[in-house]
């Protein structure tokens, strides 16, 4: 039997995934202005957006 612990983790994973996805998602949403202010490129941004959510 499954443990309400399990669930719980499993909740959790895929609380960060999305949180990750929808971060990655917002960085092209940057103007240039933000993006250098945060302290990366529009290249950089655009990399890190086009990554699988399942990938840190």
């Amino acid at each position: 039997m499954l443990s309400i612990e399990f669930f719980r983790r499993l909740l959790a994973l895929a609380q960060r995934l999305l949180r990750r996805y929808r971060t990655r998602k917002q960085l092209l949403t940057l103007c240039e202005h933000e993006l250098k202010d945060i302290g990366i490129s529009r290249s950089d941004a655009l990399l890190e957006a086009t990554k699988p959510f399942w990938r840190a």
